[in-house]
């Protein structure tokens, strides 16, 4: 395994921090040692919950040149992204001329701060008798896609080579590592990150205070809110203000769910 970092779920900018160094020490204090998953399963886990991502591949038409599109996806049981393309489209042309490619996702596009996940792999059309069973997991997360059964489009496989991260851009939490196809085939998708939206959902409507009381006893800091972000086994994330500042914070559970 590739050397790792800590996840940017539990960054703070030091742009954003307050002005008081006590509470800053206490956020970093708290975050290094928030119970939080393995690198690779994160980035597994992140991958399976995403449905959009940049996918770049070599320019057909400018020899030389990458050419991004940005891509709907679903991931297959073995973690591989799955793309619907159409023939007309000149990322389908890239591919078609040459397999190799990369899928660029972030957890969070409204903050670079972030998560930011890159697979690169080689993209092969799906084989006829994985056709019914791809098609049903990208439903999953497309509901709405009726072109899948349109004749013009196609059902493409990103085989994973390897899988790149970076977390914690301009902040002092700053990581990033690597993982094999095999590393990250093999990393499990956390059981409990599916049901982060309901989850979120009703805590944020229903229970707004108890989510700000639970940070403040976890952290030590008398925040004035917290907003539940996503949930795993291991605990949750927030968007909590304090005294005008926003921060994100990893919140441990006492053992895993």
């Amino acid at each position: 395994m590739a050397s790792v970092a800590q996840s940017s779920t539990q960054a703070v900018s030091t742009g954003d921090v307050n002005s008081d160094a006590s509470v800053f020490q206490l956020i970093q204090t708290h975050q290094e040692k928030a119970a939080r998953l393995p690198p690779v399963e994160e980035i597994r886990t992140v991958l399976n919950q995403s449905t959009h991502g940049m996918l770049s591949t070599i320019s057909q038409k400018h020899e030389g040149y990458p050419s991004g599109s940005m891509v709907d996806f679903a991931c297959d049981a073995d973690g591989s992204p799955i793309l619907v393309v159409n023939s007309l489209a000149v990322h389908a042309k890239d591919l078609l001329a040459n397999p190799k490619c990369s899928l660029l996702v972030a957890n969070d596009p409204e903050d670079r701060t972030d998560l930011v996940i890159t697979l690169h792999g080689d993209s092969i059309p799906v084989s006829e008798k994985d056709v019914a069973a791809v098609r049903t997991a990208y439903l999953a997360k497309h509901p709405d896609a009726f072109r899948v059964d349109f004749g013009d489009f196609q059902f493409m496989r990103i085989e994973p080579k390897v899988v790149q991260y970076v977390s914690g851009v301009a902040t002092t939490l700053l990581g990033s590592g690597e993982f094999s196809k095999e590393e990250y085939q093999t990393a499990k998708v956390d059981p409990i990150a599916q049901f982060s939206k309901p989850i979120g959902s009703h805590m944020n409507r229903d229970h707004a205070e108890d989510t700000r009381l639970i940070v403040q006893h976890s952290t030590s800091i008398p925040v004035d809110s917290a907003y539940m972000l996503d949930v795993d086994s291991l605990g949750f994330n927030v968007k909590a203000v304090y005294q005008g500042n926003t921060y994100k914070l990893r919140i441990p559970f006492p053992r895993r769910m």
